[in-house]
């Protein structure tokens, strides 16, 4: 499994000259890959019958030489540690053991990096459209969330959006004060969670060393200081579940385990809303039980999501970027052409009662320099990344274009937060923040992908709670209804109900 594909490039925060920097171009579509590639810590996934979790079910565990990572008795599902296929056979054979599975994770690829400059300015939030790059922000344009901010609609610190992501760096500029560090949790390993106190001593645990979760937070909610979000009054809580890798790939790496613990402690903590721009592709075959009986590892994953789901807790998650046909399961291959994948289920979007979320990007038709405005001959085209189809795609949102040309390049990401926390990109660890006398300075990353898509559609999930609006099946409807209408009237296999509408869904007309 992989995490979704994020074709990346470094940019500066000042926007007072052209910028020097060149995106790299976006990365070709992920094929197809494997489910089982476990952890390396003989991790696995567990799913009880009857009801609860069976007594004793720890100590027969640890009896066999692992441990519980963590047990839920109302999803009926568990995750064990360290343990080899002989005994998680064991472990599959005791009472009340429907299931065992090995664990798997998602993968994100190194990106390339460009220029970087520093932005230096006073605090000033009262607008986000005043934020220093906003002129870039075509993607919140495109959603009609500065006609929202128009209309008092800027979100509520009573709404929590949880990101399941590598972490936040809750003391950037964009995003100090806007994140629960009280409910943000770390779901890694112990040994993940020394890295941060190795690299920045008295850290909170989700600070992200990587980049993904930071720029997937700011766009949900930012302070606009720097860069514009969706909302700017939302609340943050940092659910780290993706490791950051190790140099010189940092290749993060998001156990499966980690993920279920996550959604399972949002939903149990109240938190309203979840985005998750992480999943990959596998087929159904793949997901056989080991246990005595069904379910299996598809089965714990829909069991989880819908224990979620039915506790009050809205689901957003990136369609990925394979360019796959979820309807036909159809992939391209590394020569372009499109191989069948019989039972291709799409993690987690093919997941009952989520908010699966598609990407569109620009086509640039002039700006004045690099720092714009743009003017767009189409902002709602759809990415080619992104993949498709009616019986999955809820909404689209912005996600960046996926075209190579040099005006694509220079004008069509998505732009927001880099880190300060982070190994990838060391430069960044420079922002500084003195909310005493409001000076700021910090960098930002664009970036290309549905992994941009889907926190656009989570902050806008935030101002219809904000609104009053919290049943997820509520919340789905109204990004639906109040969506803008493209491609094939109604369901559309590229942009299901529309690209969503910040502004409608806040009930402005």
């Amino acid at each position: 499994m992989k995490l979704r594909n994020t074709s990346l490039a470094l940019a500066g925060a000042l926007i007072v000259a052209a910028c020097s920097d060149q995106p790299a171009a976006p990365t070709a579509p992920a094929t197809r890959s494997a489910l089982s590639s476990p952890d390396g810590g003989g991790t696995y996934l567990v799913s009880f019958n009857g009801k609860g979790v069976p007594a004793g079910f720890a100590a027969r565990v640890a009896a066999l030489g692992g441990q519980v990572v963590f047990a839920h008795a109302g999803a009926r599902v568990a995750a064990v540690a360290g343990l080899d296929d002989a005994r998680a056979a064991q472990v599959g054979g005791l009472a009340g053991v429907g299931a065992v599975e090995p664990d798997a994770v998602t993968l994100l690829e190194r990106p390339e990096v460009a220029d970087v400059e520093r932005a230096e300015a006073p605090q000033s939030q009262a607008n986000p459209a005043a934020a220093l790059v906003f002129p870039r922000q075509w993607n919140l344009r495109a959603i009609h969330a500065d006609q929202a901010w128009g209309a008092g609609k800027l979100g509520s610190p009573d709404v929590l959006v949880g990101i399941l992501d590598t972490g936040i760096d809750y003391l950037y500029p964009d995003l100090y004060g806007r994140v629960n560090l009280t409910l943000s949790k770390s779901f890694l390993s112990a040994a993940e969670n020394a890295r941060v106190q190795a690299a920045f001593p008295g850290a909170h645990e989700i600070a992200d060393l990587h980049f993904h979760g930071t720029h997937v937070a700011a766009t949900v909610a930012s302070n606009a200081l720097i860069a514009a979000g969706v909302t700017s009054r939302t609340t943050l809580v940092g659910l780290k579940v993706c490791a950051p890798g190790t140099a010189p790939t940092f290749q993060a790496s998001c156990p499966t385990s980690a993920v279920l613990a996550a959604v399972l402690y949002a939903a149990d903590h109240g938190i309203p809303i979840i985005n998750m721009s992480l999943g990959g592709l596998f087929q159904r075959r793949d997901a056989s039980a080991r246990g005595g009986n069904p379910p299996s590892f598809l089965a714990i994953i829909n069991r989880v999501m819908n224990y979620a789901t039915q506790h009050g807790t809205t689901i957003v998650v990136a369609a990925g970027n394979e360019a796959a046909d979820l309807d036909r399961n159809l992939v391209p291959n590394a020569d372009g052409d499109y191989e069948h994948f019989p039972g291709l289920y799409d993690a987690y979007c093919d997941t009952p009662a989520v908010v699966c979320v598609s990407a569109t990007g620009p086509r640039v038709a002039s700006a004045p320099s690099s720092a714009g405005p743009f003017t767009f001959l189409d902002v709602d085209s759809f990415a080619g990344y992104s993949d498709f189809g009616r019986s999955a795609i809820t909404v689209a949102a912005p996600g960046g274009t996926g075209s190579n040309t040099l005006a694509a390049r220079a004008f069509g990401w998505v732009y927001e937060g880099c880190s300060g926390f982070s190994l990838v990109f060391p430069i960044c660890q420079q922002r500084f923040f003195n909310p005493a006398t409001g000076a700021f300075s910090g960098f930002i990353i664009g970036a290309n992908g549905t992994s941009m898509a889907s926190p656009h559609a989570a902050g806008v999930a935030a101002l219809i709670a904000a609104g009053g609006v919290r049943q997820p099946s509520q919340v789905q409807a109204q990004l639906q209804q109040t969506a803008d209408d493209l491609g094939q009237p109604g369901t559309d296999p590229y942009y299901g109900k529309g690209r969503v509408n910040a502004a409608r869904a806040a009930g402005v007309n």
